[in-house]
């Protein structure tokens, strides 16, 4: 049976997993134009709503590994339903509160969402295990899923940047809480469960190990944006959070059934796919509120920024979010003709190219636009491409493990990212404060613009390090055969 006979079988597959897909899209855009009112809201500066990032995405990290593994086990439907219950139950909080404490926690409880995608790509993995051209499928599967998210992003954005210029806060914040009470049930009634679940026992050991490690890094990030880079006492909290990871390396080795099978990152095919997900969550995830920010800040009072409002500012991300779209579901008929190694390391030149071109062009609108088109046709194809080309490349009980670790090292690339771009927005790259009000300093945005663009440059020049036959049909049966 050829790739082209399963299309309809694909379809199957997916089935209702492409409304999970728009729900996230729509969590992850329709927020975006209001980070600036929000601030207002809360009462802090534009540099402070990195701290909703920075901590959505140090819960991601924590949770990704351990609904992953826990997919594996007892079923990825089981796990996409308990995170689509605490995802909504912390969106439902947000409207109803003005502290930016207990708006934090709740922002950062809806991180769970994270572990969508990585659950369903392991599910379609799981479910066309008999299948001719299975990495096809899954790729081509992933694209479309990502296309939904996207599709929903750029919903989310529109309605969220048209309706923060008309109604109250609470009201538009409540409207994506009770979309995902609707993707529950949809969930419930309309995705049959993986087969095969591998069963086993979680190791509780490993995840203790692996999230006190994660919580002093980040912690430790967090302290040096608040005190300075010049603090030495947060600079010791992230070295602990860094020695840390030898214990959780040590156990993961000895343990028969780990949680994260720390072997993988030895893998010439895997290891520089975690890499890049990690350089790449820099800008993906790290990023998103520094753009808006920058193209809502007033160029009348501080020089720079476009002084947009917030459908203007939505426009803007739409049409990156379209970019990510073509992006998503062009990676697999481009992967056929040149390889997904050659695909990949065109998509991570792509994003460095466009974020480095915001240097000389960030003046204009039109500009903007023309940057985040090209950055966002690189992204759409490493959000798709990625996590189906660690489950085609991981061993067969790891699936979900493999396509979590690419969410999960993202995360921290991202909250890393989020923390370090919140120092340089506050402070400015010399450390001190390059404005007198709410807005952050130029030198930071030509911070967040620099990493960004060297970031993906150095994950593209990983990826020419992996196997030529990666991430194909032929290396995978290969792999089958030598286990």
């Amino acid at each position: 049976m050829s790739a082209r006979v399963t299309l309809g079988t694909l379809a199957g597959v997916v089935g209702f997993l492409a409304f999970v897909e728009f729900t996230s899209g729509v969590l992850q855009g329709y927020y975006t134009p209001m980070f600036t009112d929000i601030a207002r809201h809360l009462d802090v500066p534009d540099a402070d709503v990195n701290w909703l990032e920075g901590t959505q995405l140090m819960l991601s990290a924590l949770v990704v590994p351990a609904f992953a593994k826990l997919g594996d086990m007892i079923g990825h439907k089981r796990m996409l339903l308990v995170s689509t219950a605490l995802t909504g139950a912390a969106a439902l909080a947000l409207p109803f509160t003005d502290s930016f404490l207990v708006f934090l926690v709740a922002w950062a409880l809806m991180g769970f969402y994270v572990v969508w995608l990585p659950l369903e790509i392991a599910l379609i993995w799981s479910r066309s295990r008999r299948m001719e051209g299975r990495s096809t499928i899954t790729a081509r599967a992933a694209g479309f899923l990502v296309a939904a998210l996207e599709t929903g992003a750029i919903a989310g954005a529109l309605a969220g940047g048209a309706l923060i210029d008309s109604l109250p806060l609470w009201i538009v914040l409540l409207i994506p809480a009770l979309l995902v009470v609707v993707c529950f049930f949809v969930i419930l009634f309309g995705v049959k469960e993986s087969p095969e679940p591998t069963g086993g026992r979680l190791d509780t050991v490993g995840l203790v190990l692996i999230s006190i490690a994660l919580i002093a890094f980040t912690g430790g990030l967090s302290l040096l944006r608040i005190n300075g880079p010049v603090d030495v006492w947060a600079w010791a909290v992230v070295l602990l959070g860094i020695l840390l990871v030898v214990p959780f390396v040590l156990w993961e080795l000895r343990v028969d059934d780990p949680v994260i099978d720390v072997r993988m990152f030895r893998s010439p095919a895997l290891g520089p796919v975690f890499l890049t997900a990690g350089l790449f969550g820099v800008s993906v995830l790290g990023a998103q509120a520094p753009l808006s920010t920058f193209a809502r800040t007033d160029p009348e009072v501080y020089g720079y920024g476009l002084g947009t409002a917030g459908f203007a500012t939505s426009l803007i991300i739409g049409v990156y979010l379209i970019a990510m779209i073509a992006g998503a579901l062009s990676f697999s008929p481009i992967a056929r003709r040149v390889s997904p190694r050659i695909a990949l390391v065109g998509a991570a030149v792509l994003v460095g190219v466009g974020f480095l071109l915001f240097l000389p062009l960030h003046a204009t609108y039109l500009q903007v636009i023309v940057n985040m088109v090209i950055v966002g046709i690189g992204s759409g194809a490493l959000v798709a491409a990625l996590p189906a080309a660690a489950a085609s490349a991981a061993p067969a009980s790891q699936t979900g493990v493999a396509t979590g670790l690419t969410n999960s090292v993202k995360t921290v690339g991202g909250a890393i990212a989020s923390c370090v771009f919140g120092i340089a927005l506050l402070h400015g790259a010399t450390g001190a404060a390059q404005t007198g009000g709410t807005a952050g300093s130029f030198s930071g945005y030509v911070t967040v613009w620099v990493v960004c663009g060297v970031t993906a440059l150095a994950a593209a020049i990983l990826l020419l390090f992996v196997p030529k036959t990666a991430f194909t049909d032929a290396a995978h049966v290969a792999q089958t055969q030598a286990r």
